[in-house]
Order: C-alpha cells, then sequence, then structure tokens
C-alpha cells in the first residue's frame, strides 16, 4: 500500500509540475466547458428568413402571412411576384425556404375543397431547413384547423372543438442543439484531454531516460489512481457545473453518475496508460487526439444510431470506452435512468478496464528497461 500511496502522490506531483500535463488535463476541461457550449447559446434557430409567394391574394392568404410572420422561427423577408423569382433568391443564399400559397386558395376551402400549399426549404443546410419547414408547418396545421371550423359552420355541420395536440419534449426541455450534443460531447473532452494528459507524462518520461518504461504492479496501479482523480474530478465538473451555468438538463441518478464515472474514468485510464506505452514522445498524444476526437464521436452512437452502422463499426465501438461512457453519462444525467437500465454499459465499461489494464500492466512489465517505481 505505501509503494500505490507513493505512486499516487508521484502521479498528482508530476502533472502539476508539467505545464503541457496541466494544461490538458485541467486548463483545456475548464477552457472547453465554456468554449464549446458558446457556439450553441442561443440553443434553437430563429428569424430564419422566408420568401412567400401569394398567388391567391385572398383574406385567407393574408390571415396566413400573419400567422407565419409571427412565428419565433422564422420570418418573412419578401414576396416575390413568382415562384421562379423566389428560387432564384433562395439559390443565392437570400433566404432558407419558400412558401407558396396557389390561386384560388380561398375558393377552394369555402367550398368544403382541400386547399393546396407548397413548402420548399435549402438542401444544402438541413438544420436551418428543418426548423424553416417544422414552424411554417405548425402555422399552417393551425390555420388549416381553423379553416375546417369554418368549413363545418358554413356547411350546417356541428362545430365540435378540434384536437389540440401539445408536444412536450421529456428530456431536452428546450429541444436545442446544444443540449443535445453538449452533454455527450463533454464526456469525450474528459476522455481525451485525460488521454493527452497521460501520453504527455509518458512520452516526456520515455524520451528523457531514452528507452522503454518500465512499472511493477504497484506502481501502475498508483498511477492509475492519481489519473483516475484528475478524470473524475473533471466529469463531475461537467455534469454538475457546467451543465447548471449553461441550463442543460442535468440532476438525474447523482449515485449512478458517481457508480457509472468512476468506472469510465477507470477505462480511460486503463486504455490511456495501454495506447501511451506506444508514445516514444510527448507529440504522439496530441497527433492521436487530432486523429480520433470525431472518429469516436461519431462511434458513441449519439449523432447516429448504432443500427445503421456496418458491423464492424459495430463491433470496433465496443473497443472504445467513450461508446459506453458517453452514452451512460448522458443517460444517467440528462435522462435520469436506473442502473438497471445502464447495466450494459456499466458491464461494458468494467470489461474494457480489466481488458486494457491487463493489456497495460503486460506492455509496461514485458519491456526490457530499468525499472523506474514511483518517479517520473
Amino acid at each position: 500500500m505505501k509503494k500505490i500511496g507513493a505512486a499516487f502522490a508521484q502521479t498528482l506531483r508530476a502533472v502539476a509540475g508539467d505545464r503541457y500535463a496541466m494544461i490538458v488535463m485541467v486548463g483545456a476541461v475548464v477552457l472547453y466547458s465554456f468554449f464549446y457550449p458558446a457556439a450553441y447559446r442561443h440553443q434553437v434557430a430563429g428569424n430564419l428568413p422566408v420568401l412567400v409567394v401569394d398567388e391567391d391574394h385572398s383574406a385567407s392568404s393574408r390571415e396566413l402571412l400573419r400567422r407565419i410572420d409571427a412565428l419565433r422561427a422564422v420570418r418573412i423577408a419578401g414576396q416575390p411576384r413568382t415562384l421562379a423569382q423566389a428560387r432564384a433568391e433562395l439559390e443565392a443564399g437570400h433566404a432558407e425556404g419558400i412558401v407558396l400559397i396557389p390561386a384560388n386558395l380561398e375558393r377552394d376551402i369555402l367550398r368544403g375543397g382541400a386547399g393546396q400549399l407548397v413548402l420548399l426549404g435549402n438542401g444544402a443546410y438541413l438544420g436551418r431547413a428543418s426548423w424553416v419547414l417544422g414552424g411554417v408547418a405548425d402555422a399552417l396545421t393551425a390555420f388549416a384547423r381553423e379553416s375546417a371550423v369554418r368549413q363545418a359552420a358554413f356547411m350546417g355541420a356541428p362545430q365540435a372543438a378540434p384536437i389540440a395536440l401539445v408536444q412536450r419534449p421529456l428530456f431536452n426541455t428546450r429541444e436545442g442543439y446544444g443540449s443535445a450534443i453538449v452533454p455527450g460531447v463533454a464526456e469525450l473532452i474528459v476522455h481525451q484531454t485525460l488521454l493527452m494528459g497521460i501520453g504527455v507524462l509518458l512520452g516526456t518520461r520515455r524520451k528523457a531516460l531514452g528507452r522503454r518504461l518500465h512499472f511493477d504492479l504497484p506502481t501502475l496501479a498508483g498511477m492509475a489512481l492519481g489519473f483516475g482523480v484528475v478524470g473524475l474530478c473533471g466529469l463531475l465538473y461537467y455534469a454538475g457545473f457546467t451543465s447548471w451555468v449553461q441550463d442543460y438538463p442535468r440532476g438525474g441518478n447523482l449515485p449512478g453518475q458517481l457508480l457509472g464515472g468512476a468506472l469510465f474514468i477507470a477505462a480511460t485510464v486503463a486504455f490511456g496508460l495501454f495506447v501511451g506505452s506506444f508514445f516514444a514522445t510527448r507529440e504522439r498524444a496530441f497527433q492521436y487526439v487530432i486523429a480520433t476526437s470525431i472518429p469516436m464521436f461519431f462511434l458513441s452512437g449519439l449523432s447516429w444510431p448504432a443500427h445503421a452502422w456496418p458491423p464492424l463499426l459495430v463491433e470496433l465501438a465496443r473497443l472504445l470506452p467513450t461508446t459506453s461512457g458517453m452514452n451512460l453519462m448522458v443517460r444517467l444525467n440528462q435522462m435520469d435512468a436506473g442502473l438497471a437500465e445502464v447495466s450494459r454499459e456499466l458491464g461494458a465499461l468494467a470489461l474494457l478496464t480489466v481488458l486494457y489494464g491487463a493489456l497495460a500492466l503486460w506492455r509496461y512489465r514485458a519491456m526490457p528497461a530499468i525499472r523506474q517505481g514511483a518517479h517520473w
């Protein structure tokens, strides 16, 4: 135990004494907690320009225009005379969508027929087009519902109150892009910064010695414990303070977060020690993170469902701590999942900790070199 404690203390001193390790393991975590969410501070798109081509020029079309212009998501930027003119402006980037109101819309409604409307979005920016089409569609739905009631009254049919559909998001209550993406990316930031710090320290030591490193089991355990404390503090900082400051969904299963977070960091440390054993210089750690950050995010399954992947990628993703760790922490913190609901991720992280821990032990004990003990 004394040897483990000495290695633990030496590791924390090494982190504090190495400027680059301190920057990536502590400074980068704090910096990214404010820098990365800043791009999504507005959460949802708003005031996007749309063009309206009104070929009807009736009271109904003017009422529809008022409804569209009252939406938060869009604003009417112009009313071209023809669809060709509107399309030219859309292709020039002056608008994000087009609403076409054909002629005889009001006549068709009053006669009891179905009015026709056309919505067009700019496919070059799918996110903006989605908000434009969705927002305008809500206004058209409300307009159509009221028109149906007027039709029923004109035809003498009973006027039953229309059914109003109220949609309420269960977890992402603000329906924002930041609330959906940033909590998952936060775990990736902690993983990658911890990995860089481990790689920087190991690469620096190996370059200074000019030979491969060798650590016995107690020393390696103390090092892992030291790195784990640093990583867990960063993870809880994002799950608690950052989520509170940025007003993201939070405060779910706290005991589960402590258990799941500890397993995620343990798997990350074991993975980092194993991968870091291949770094001959400290620069290799930065190169590795630059090359793997985006693939790791997509392989987590947060932005693209895993069942749509090729089977080979599914198997590869299971070998990465981020795949289970990011899903685990999002479900525990943002969705208040119970431990039984995340048992699969917990089991996967435990297995990865054992797997990469054994590989790291094999790498450092199998290398022919001088024993380093607890010293960096």
